[in-house]
């Protein structure tokens, strides 16, 4: 009997892959695989051709800055992309998209006024506090802050109307122009970080031109008629996008202080060029596994939710929390994999992807990828939380393990530099995982309950 439920199941499963829609989800995995991939090559050979042209101190500053890029990204553009990218397609479908395009350009603007004011409030600070030099570093990073946002936002509502050819085309390119442009002009007006930042804004400038003409290609007449649009429809769009948003900009300050923090304590305790080494230790050991995860769970997230479908069936919940756990232990099992081969090619890995000046701390690459993967492995492990629709118990825990990390950071830092450093992204990344795996746990345990038990229990934890 089971062997034929497995083979109508694999019948089931050839039929859906041999189907239009099974075609096309195919032909959408691989753009969405390409463009990754092409994005992770680009980073790795762009820390090579980079650090081959601009000094330790230099790459120091450039990583500074991106940080500041970073946090109007995360806390300002990056939140409403993700509200734009969630309501393109029901705006579509309702046929509203002029006023939902009416009310994302006064939010890009209204946001963008922001990003502004806070940019011309720092530099101000920096020149009253006699720091000058750093104010157009400061400047094209805001810059590149802006530019990358809308590129952000364009290249979401391509996505959200499944354009995966034109988003992994404008992603790889990104990739690839930003440090090709970057090195370009600093080898034609000399090595300085605000020169190499302004090699990123040049090149998103130019991905912006392509995703705007590959945008207005995508459109119907409809989609942007000239009559004045309906105002109370504009209200309506602005409103949920807003309300959608705001809690990324919660989770994004928290990020951000956590991320930012390694590299400013690094400036503060030890030195700018310190910040150079560990930028490149973190770009080589941290970023790629970051971009491959989230490749890996743009792929098994929609596939776990089907599997939950609206969270009631206990069964379907619990292969999913099975599914998961055994994802989560296959990341762990190739982290320790990617960990050893690093002990012994460390040196050749460096050799290879970095400039000499840059190899002293090319023995703490292993560990920077221990403390990668294991972040990974967590954030599979989430997405079973997640297609149970208990995203709300992990309010308080990533608050308490984002605060936890900045502030293993400044000690880190503190204690003994870049490797201090390394032991906090280990520290983090290690309670990250076991925290994360306890609720995991938890969810598996009630939804193995009985109903009575379960009610029970819940009456329980509401009378305490």
């Amino acid at each position: 009997m089971d062997q034929v439920i497995r083979t109508v199941l694999k019948a089931e499963w050839l039929k859906t892959l041999t189907s239009s829609r099974g075609r096309r989800l195919s032909k959408e995995g691989f753009w969405i695989v390409l463009g990754q991939a092409m994005a992770v090559l680009g980073a790795i050979v762009g820390v090579r051709i980079l650090t081959t042209v601009l000094p330790p101190e230099a790459y120091g500053q450039l990583a500074l800055g991106m940080t500041v890029a970073t946090f109007a990204n995360v806390v300002v553009l990056g939140p409403l992309s993700n509200g734009v990218i969630r309501f393109f397609a029901p705006a579509r479908e309702a046929e509203g998209l002029p006023a939902y395009f009416a009310a994302v350009k006064k939010l890009v603007l209204r946001a963008s006024g922001v990003i502004i004011l806070f940019a011309a409030l720092l530099c101000f600070v920096l020149i009253v506090a006699g720091h000058g030099k750093w104010v157009f570093l400061t400047v094209m990073a805001f810059c590149f802050a802006l530019l990358s946002g809308y590129s952000s936002v364009l290249n979401g509502m391509q996505n959200a109307a499944r354009q995966r050819a034109v988003v992994a085309l404008h992603h790889a390119t990104l990739s690839w122009g930003r440090f090709l442009l970057a090195a370009g002009l600093v080898l034609w007006l000399g090595a300085s970080s605000a020169i190499a930042m302004s090699g990123y804004c040049v090149a998103t400038v130019f991905v912006l031109l392509s995703q705007r003409w590959f945008f207005r290609r995508m459109l119907r007449p409809t989609d942007v008629r000239v009559e004045k649009t309906d105002e109370f429809r504009e209200d309506v769009w602005k409103g949920d996008i807003v309300r959608y948003a705001w809690p990324f900009a919660t989770w994004g300050v928290l990020s951000w202080a956590r991320i930012a923090s390694d590299r400013w304590a690094l400036q503060l305790f030890a030195s700018t060029e310190d910040v150079g080494f560990y930028a490149v230790l973190f770009q080589l050991g941290y970023y790629p596994i970051t971009l491959l995860t989230g490749l890996f769970t743009q792929l098994v997230s929609p596939i776990c939710f089907q599997q939950a479908g609206d969270a009631k069936d206990r069964e379907r919940l619990r292969r999913v929390y099975v599914l998961t756990w055994k994802i989560t232990v296959g990341v762990v099992a190739i982290t320790l994999v990617a960990v050893v081969l690093a002990i012994w090619l460390n040196k050749e890995i460096f050799h290879l992807l970095v400039a000499d000046e840059y190899h002293s701390v090319a023995g703490l690459l292993p560990w920077m990828l221990l403390a990668a993967g294991l972040f990974a492995s967590a954030q599979c492990c989430t997405v079973g939380i997640h297609s149970h629709l208990k995203t709300q118990s992990l309010v308080g825990p990533k608050a308490i393990l984002h605060g936890l990390g900045a502030v293993l950071n400044i000690f880190g830092a503190a204690w003994h530099g870049i490797a201090g450093l390394v032991v906090a992204n280990i520290a983090f990344s290690v309670t990250h995982l076991v925290w994360i795996v306890l609720l995991s746990v938890m969810g598996f345990r009630e939804v193995s309950l009985p109903p009575e038990k379960e009610r029970c229990v819940n009456n329980d934890a509401f009378q305490h």
